[in-house]
Parts: structure tokens; sequence; C-alpha cells
């Protein structure tokens, strides 16, 4: 079983609480991605559930077991370094066997896992060559493969697409998916990029100075996050913030707009502002949009778009796509229709 449940977790270190307590429940199977900032707590809370820190308070239960305690070794998972750890001696068959080999596995069984392992992450015709003979994204399949073979109850990844470039992580992203369906094994991924997130979670834990913000699948944390955190941290380009001055009775201090929700519009909107920097991508187009006393706010819209610098320009959204935020930075939850409409504001 691969369930992993954490009750009231905490890691100290000193009197600088890194994690604070904490409760999740990773389902057996399921595909859980830790994200937020630097220095948020998610590689730190993967570390503790491997075995690598100790916690400090509460409980870490893996398939039902108590193993706060447990050494890293009993624990039945396997980790995926952002460095790949492999050993440059080594061939990559001999790389994929070692913990196997370790284990004093027999030597007809190790070969037909290594089989299995290679085919099913296109090394095969690689098993013979070391480490520095591979790209990035063939040594750290290696690495992957080095974890499979063990079989474990969940695999952790501690951001393992951080060495590689733009074009390699899109491939490994698509080979780390596939490669869950295939296995259907629990997967916890600690990374700080939203778009991973966003494309291979079946939830997201968002992670804010050692707490969990929200936990929800990637379209719960796009259209409905719980504060201004999660709403600015999901969703590439980010959310448009402005502040506004809430009138009697109404606790609205600060709204959010999404760029693909921001509309050009020939009659008055909402904002008005000239045309700064236009980023041309193709299939579309983001426009960089000055709005006094408001800042500059991003529109995501057509990849045709006759716009050019300097142009003035009226902007609008629906009123439905557009998030409400109280002086605490929480979501105003209330049906739209309870909510107080937003005038033009700049």
């Amino acid at each position: 079983m691969g369930s992993i449940t954490l009750k009231q977790v905490t890691k100290s270190f000193g009197d600088v609480n890194v994690i604070k307590p904490l409760d999740l429940q990773i389902r057996d199977g399921e595909f859980i991605v830790f994200v937020g900032p630097s220095g948020c707590g998610k590689s730190t809370l993967l570390r503790m559930i491997a075995g690598l820190e100790d916690t400090t308070s509460g409980t870490i239960e893996i398939g039902g077991q108590d193993a706060t305690h447990m050494p890293p070794a009993k624990r039945g998972l396997a980790m995926v370094f952002q460095s790949y750890a492999l050993y440059p001696h080594m061939s990559v068959r001999n790389n994929i066997a070692f913990p196997l080999k370790r284990a004093k596995v027999e030597p007809e069984v190790i070969e037909e896992k290594i089989t299995t392992a290679a085919k099913m992450l296109n090394l095969t015709d690689y098993l013979d060559r070391k480490p520095g003979q591979l790209s990035g994204g063939q040594r750290q399949r290696v690495a992957i493969g080095r974890a499979i073979v063990r079989q474990p109850s969940a695999f952790l990844f501690d951001e393992p697409l951080s060495n590689l470039d733009a074009s390699l992580r899109v491939n490994m992203r698509l080979e780390i998916s596939e490669l869950h369906k295939s296995l259907n094994t629990t997967m916890i991924y600690v990374t700080h990029d939203q778009v991973e997130a966003m494309t291979m979670a079946d939830r997201i834990a968002v992670f804010n100075g050692g707490v969990i913000e929200q936990v929800g699948t990637p379209l719960e944390l796009y259209q409905k996050p719980v504060n201004r955190f999660v709403a600015g941290f999901i969703g590439s380009p980010k959310m448009n913030f402005i502040d506004v001055q809430p009138s009697a009775g109404d606790a609205t201090h600060c709204i959010g707009v999404r760029p693909e929700h921001l509309q050009v519009t020939q009659d008055n909107g909402l904002w008005t502002g000239k045309v700064g920097v236009i980023e041309h991508l193709g299939s579309e187009t983001f426009l960089h949009v000055h709005v006094e006393n408001t800042g500059t706010l991003t529109v995501k819209t057509d990849g045709e778009c006759p716009l050019k610098y300097g142009d003035v320009i009226n902007l609008t959204a629906p009123q439905n796509k557009i998030l409400r935020f109280d002086k605490a930075g929480n979501t105003i939850t209330s049906d739209t229709a309870d909510k107080p409409a937003i005038s033009s504001v700049g």
C-alpha cells in the first residue's frame, strides 16, 4: 500500500519552525505535487517522509504503519534527486542494478528487472554506457530506473528536472506522467515550477512558510484559490491584482483577474490604459498595459492582435471571473449575486 498519512507533523531547527503542525492524506496510487517558493518547506517535508530528516513531532504513517522513527531503508520508498546521484565508473546496467545487488537479489531476477525498466524508460541501447556518455535527460531516466527496480510503495521526486534545459524538461514531464500511469504507484513530486505542478499532478499541495495553504486538483486551485497567495502562485502568466477602496459594508480590499479573463473593449471598460511591451508568441499575444493609479495589467489575447505600443485601450472582465480578497488576503466566497459589482477603478 502506498498511502501516506501525516498527522500534526512539525520540523524545527533550533528555534526556527520550518514545518508548522501539518496534516495531509496522500492516497494510494495518486500523483501529488508539493509546490511553493524556495524555502517554503516542501523539500524538507519530502525528506522527512523519506526518513532523511528527523520529525520533531507528529506522526508519519506509510501503508497504515507508523514510520515516524523508521530508518529510510525500511520505509519501502525510492527517492529520485535533482543531482541524479549516479556512480560515474559504473555502466547504466550496474547503476540500475546497484540497490538490488546490495539487497542480494538473485542475478536472474536482477537481469529481468533491469530489462523491464530499461524498456520502459527507453534505455535498452544505453545499458553498457557510462553516465558521462549520456545526456542529462538520459541520466535522469537512469536514476528513475534505479528507483523502479526496487518496486517501492511510493516514489519521491525532489525537483528532478531542475538541471535540464526547457525542451528536455517538457519531455521528462511527459515521461514521468506516463510512468505514473503505467506503474499506478504513489508519487510525491517537489517543484517550485507551478507549470510542472499543473500539468503533472492529480492533486497539488501549495506550500508557503512551512504551511500548506491549499490542497486540491489543478483546476480547483486555479478556479477556486482560497487566498491571494495561491491565486498568485498558480497560473502563468500570474494573476493581476488590483487594490480597491472598499465601500461601506464591502469587505473587498483587493481584486484579482487572470490575464485570459481581461478583454479589450470598444466601450467604456473597468480600466483604461496604454499598451506597453507586447509579447507575440504565435498562437497568443501578451499585452502589458499601463493603467494610471493601478499599475501594469497583463492581458492574454489573440495571436494576431493588431494593437501596437502606445495604443490607449479599454479593458473589462466578466464579473464572475473577478476574484475578491479581504484585508487578510482570504478569498471572499459568497455567491456572485451577493458580491458588489466592480465598477471602473482605473
